[in-house]
């Protein structure tokens, strides 16, 4: 079973509006209200790839409330640690061909809640095979708290795929011990590094070599990815295809780099698997979502190659 977490839950709210007025009055008439959260995400993808997943996080008042409601009904098992403060919305209003976020910041946990949750999470570790860790921390945690999951994680055996940024992200690499594999996209590896690149094969290659780093991989958009396993190098290249909606195509990445080193596939079906799950998220409207039929054919025509 794959422990997918979640720290900062929300609930997604879309506003479509042909026209965003400023300082006056928007009337919206289609409205869309998802669970939202990247790990969310994440657990719906490997839900649809057929493999047994547990959502798990933290979440708070009739917010909190939906997000479970919500998982429910499309069948995703979840355990979350219940907090004081109420959960997040995240409202995306569409317009004229741009997309304007307004994002709560969210519930602020206290140490007690933070130390709950590590015991939850060491007790739902018992029952898992692989853990995913996906974005950001609740404010009130420390930045090292992924690290000390991961820490746990690896006590027990279970390996971890980390999908964060930032201070979180690195102190989870400066760690003696590292999660199996992480996915940040080139900004985030630059921001780690304090390394301008044109996220050309060279400059990645270089980013990659870098002590930290062990098992990786990195989003290159519509080029598809360079992976460093170990001391090998692959990349990874894509068909062309029509994008309809990007947002949660690293979710869905994460998701089938999770399935498929859960059933314990080689380096290149694995490699595959990832990349083909999170092109199929970005040809749907859905966030979070695939067409499990067109899952072969696409797979097909992913390419790996070995790189020096």
């Amino acid at each position: 079973m794959i422990l997918a977490v979640t720290m900062n839950p929300s609930v997604d709210i879309s506003y479509a509006v042909d026209r965003f007025k400023f300082d006056d009055v928007n009337r919206v008439e289609t409205v869309r209200k998802t669970a939202g959260g990247k790990g969310l995400n994440v657990a719906r993808v490997i839900a649809q790839m057929e493999e047994e997943v547990l959502s798990t996080g933290v979440l708070g008042g009739t917010i909190g409330d939906y997000i479970v409601q919500e998982l429910n009904k499309s069948n995703i098992p979840n355990d979350f640690l219940k907090i004081k403060n109420e959960s997040r919305n995240c409202i995306a209003i569409i317009h004229e061909g741009m997309q304007t976020e307004i994002l709560e910041s969210g519930p602020t946990l206290s140490k007690e809640e933070g130390t709950a949750f590590l015991e939850k999470f060491e007790c739902l570790l018992t029952t898992a095979s692989l853990v995913t860790i996906s974005g950001s921390l609740p404010k009130g945690l420390p930045t090292h708290y992924y690290r000390k999951m991961v820490e746990i994680s690896r006590n027990k055996g279970k390996p971890v795929i980390v999908d964060s940024s930032g201070e979180s992200l690195k102190q989870v690499l400066i760690h003696e011990k590292k999660p199996f594999a992480i996915k940040p996209n080139t900004a985030e590896l630059s921001q780690l590094l304090d390394f301008e690149a044109e996220a050309g094969i060279i400059d990645l290659k270089q980013m990659l070599n870098h002590e930290i780093f062990k098992g990786i991989v990195v989003s290159m958009g519509d080029k598809g990815a360079l992976v460093r396993h170990w001391d090998d190098y692959y990349q990874v290249t894509i068909p062309k295809i029509d994008v309809v909606n990007p947002v949660g195509s690293g979710d869905a990445t994460v998701a089938g780099l999770a399935v498929a080193l859960n059933r314990n596939q080689t380096v290149e079906s694995v490699l595959k698997t990832a990349m083909t799950t999170g092109m199929l998220n970005t040809m749907e409207a859905v966030t979070g979502f695939i067409n499990i039929n067109k899952y072969k054919q696409y797979f097909d025509l992913v390419k790996v190659e070995k790189i020096d």
